[in-house]
Parts: C-alpha cells; sequence; structure tokens
C-alpha cells in the first residue's frame, strides 16, 4: 500500500489539509499590496497614454520621431521634403537620399570596422609590469588618458542616443548616428581592454571623473550641453529651441570631440612614436581616426542648419558660442598642465596651449566663426599624419585575431 510520501497526491491533500489558515493581519497586507499594485498599473497606464500623448503634441510643435502614426495613401516622399531638423516627412525613407554625403560617411564608417581584441598588447603589459619601463609622469600619462576617455566616450554615446538621434529628423544622418554609436561603444570597450591587459585599478581609472578635477570639470561641462536634449519634454520646432539644439551639436563635436580629445591623443601618440605603450597608442590611434570621422559629420550637420535655418545664426549666438569655445580652451589647458605637470616625452603644456589655441581657430573656421586665436600654430605637425593611416599597413603584423563569419559562429 502506497503511503503518502509515496502517493503524491494524497501527500499534497494532506499538506493543505495540515496548512493552517493566514492570520487576519496577512490576509489584510495582501489585500493591501493588491490595491497598491493595481494603484500601480494604473499609475503606469496613465503614464503611458501622457507619453503618448507628449509624442503627439511633440510632433504638432515640430519635434518628430519617427513614431508617428503611419498615414495610409499619403504621397510618397521628395528629396525636397527632407530636412535636417523639424521635418515632417517620414523619418523611416531613407531613400531618396538628400544629404549624399552622410551615407558615404556611413559607408566609410562602416569601412573603417576595427576591435580593440586584434591589437597586440603584449609588449605593453610587459613594459608597464617592468618597474624600469616608465617613469612615474609617463604612467600617469596613460592613466589620468584611460581614466577621462572612457568616461567621455560612455557620456558621448548616451547623448548621441538619449538625445541627438531623437531631434535629427534626417533618416541618412540617422544611420550614421547610429553607426557612430557602435563606435562609441567600441570605444569604451578598447579603454577597458587596455586596463584589463595593464592590470589597472579598475576602480580607480573608470571613477577618475568624480575625482579628479581637471577631468571632472570637462565632464560637467558637456553635461551642460546634453541636460536639456535628454529631457523627454523637450521638442525643437521654435527659434529658442532649435537654436538650443545647434548650441549643443556644437558643444558636442566641435568642443567634446574636437577639441577636448585631442591633448589625451597627442601624449599617448606621442608614446607610440617613442616605441613605448605601443599597444595602448594604436588603440588611440584608430580612435582618433574614428573621432575624426565623427567630428566632421557634425560639422556638416551643423553647417546644414545654418543653411537651413539661417535666422538662427545671429550675431548674439555667434557670440556665445565664442564664449563656450574659449571656457573649453581654458579647461583643456587645465587638463594639459594636471596631466604632466612637470612636462613629459619632450612635451609641456605651454606647447598645449598654443596647440589647442590652433585648434580653436580650425574649428571656428569650419563653422564659420572668426579666429579667436591670431598666429597661433601648430606644435604637433605629426598629428595630421596619422589621421591618414592605412588599417593593412598600421598593424606591425601584430594582429593576432581573424574575424569569423555569421555561418561559422556557434550561435547556442
Amino acid at each position: 500500500m502506497l503511503t503518502d510520501w509515496d502517493d503524491p497526491i494524497a501527500g499534497l491533500k494532506q499538506a493543505k489539509q495540515e496548512q493552517p489558515a493566514p492570520p487576519p493581519a496577512v490576509v489584510e497586507h495582501t489585500l493591501a499590496d493588491l490595491d497598491a499594485t493595481a494603484e500601480a498599473a494604473s499609475l503606469a497606464a496613465r503614464d503611458q497614454e501622457a507619453s503618448v500623448q507628449d509624442a503627439t503634441q511633440g510632433a504638432t510643435q515640430g519635434g518628430v520621431n519617427g513614431l508617428e502614426e503611419v498615414e495610409f495613401g499619403a504621397g510618397r516622399i521628395n528629396v525636397d521634403d527632407k530636412q535636417m531638423i523639424n521635418c515632417r516627412a517620414d523619418l523611416n525613407q531613407l531613400v531618396p537620399f538628400k544629404y549624399k554625403w552622410a551615407w558615404q560617411k556611413y559607408l566609410d564608417a562602416c569601412a573603417n570596422h576595427w576591435m580593440p581584441q586584434e591589437i597586440n598588447m603584449t609588449a605593453d603589459i610587459a613594459l608597464w609590469k617592468n618597474p624600469d619601463g616608465l617613469s612615474e609622469d609617463e604612467r600617469t600619462v596613460i592613466k589620468r588618458n584611460l581614466g577621462f576617455f572612457a568616461s567621455a566616450d560612455s557620456l558621448v554615446a548616451n547623448n548621441l542616443v538619449l538625445a541627438v538621434y531623437r531631434h535629427i529628423t534626417n533618416p541618412e544622418c540617422r544611420q550614421y548616428l547610429l553607426r557612430q554609436a557602435f563606435e562609441e561603444a567600441l570605444h569604451t570597450h578598447a579603454y577597458q581592454y587596455c586596463v584589463e591587459s595593464l592590470g589597472l585599478d579598475e576602480a580607480e581609472v573608470f571613477n577618475m571623473y568624480r575625482e579628479i578635477p581637471s577631468i571632472h570639470d570637462k565632464a560637467a561641462w558637456a553635461m551642460r550641453f546634453t541636460r536639456s536634449l535628454g529631457d523627454p519634454t523637450f521638442h525643437t520646432g521654435t527659434p529658442e529651441t532649435d537654436q538650443r539644439l545647434l548650441r549643443d551639436l556644437i558643444a558636442f563635436y566641435i568642443v567634446f570631440e574636437g577639441i577636448f580629445f585631442y591633448v589625451g591623443f597627442v601624449q599617448v601618440l606621442s608614446m607610440g612614436r617613442r616605441n613605448k605603450m605601443t599597444g595602448c597608442a594604436e588603440q588611440f590611434q584608430y580612435i582618433l581616426r574614428d573621432e575624426s570621422m565623427h567630428m566632421n559629420f557634425g560639422i556638416d550637420v551643423i553647417n546644414q542648419i545654418k543653411i537651413e535655418n539661417p535666422h538662427l545664426w545671429t550675431a548674439a549666438f555667434q557670440q556665445e558660442i565664442v564664449t563656450m569655445l574659449r571656457e573649453a580652451v581654458e579647461l583643456e589647458v587645465k587638463y594639459a598642465c594636471d596631466t604632466m605637470p612637470r612636462g613629459v616625452l619632450g612635451l609641456n603644456a605651454n606647447m598645449f596651449e598654443e596647440y589647442l589655441k590652433f585648434i580653436a581657430n580650425r574649428r571656428c573656421a569650419q563653422i564659420g566663426l572668426a579666429e579667436q586665436y591670431p598666429g597661433a600654430s601648430n606644435p604637433f605637425p605629426w598629428m595630421s599624419e596619422l589621421m591618414d593611416l592605412k588599417k593593412e599597413k598600421n598593424f606591425f603584423e601584430t594582429r593576432v585575431t581573424e574575424y569569423q563569419t555569421g555561418g561559422t559562429l556557434n550561435w547556442d
């Protein structure tokens, strides 16, 4: 004969009969939880409805995001219907292209694909572990730049995904932005790969934006120009909001990627030129080429917005941008002094101040502003050569990882 332990059905029946009824307080608490759950569900439904209403309101105000209701039977899109911002044409129609340069930049970026693991870090690891391999100042240059760039590229990626993509209403430009967002993630991956390879203190490197004043100040400055665009209630469509979008695009493409990155690029690439930390330098060399493409794309977007909206480019607005650029140069000079207080690698802070003024003059010219630092010269002419590298010539026979095609990957 089966016992209750042998008969699972009988055992369950007995357990059910023996289970004491929950005390009233427990039942009351359960009902309260149900009420709270129902209230939370009701609030979530109202929030979702409000979000839909907000998206609809944004569309009527000029802001569009590509999620608008599809209009059956609408006329086909003409190329002249497309615009950089506040475009009522369907964002989901990639062709016909209006800005062929944007599509070409997307294709160029895809052709420029690389991965951090392709770069051999063996020499860097040996040099870093050798107590006499690098001076303390040289080690500071590497660690500070890894710390700054790790947070900076994450910040740029957040700005692209959460803000810029929402307000650029041209599909071929959005296609490039998707590629750029991937590349920003790739750059953060590269810094993590360097940190892991060298055995650095990850908490120290990835928290420098909280602990090193010059790194914090640059990140805090950048956040001022993305907070408004990340606001879900922000919409373009008025001169004031359109101008704010244009200002913030200039802050990120011209300043953050076009000025704030260049001290670090020069420092790390200078080490590579001296046959030190060649793996890290090679990573930075590819990142420099990516960022140059990002900046050039941003400059084209900025200038196109100006062409389509000339009323935004007022004298007062131009002066605001000039002030912003000058602030950026001062912050980057402080960063140069912080990362190399005594001079290293034949470099010093005075050279960087001259270089940053030269760079700022170029950025001004690229968006139609007058030079702010007449006579500034370039003390690092070799930097332009590094941006013209050929991928197949850059790995110095150190490439150790081959790509796998989709058919050879194990997807289980």
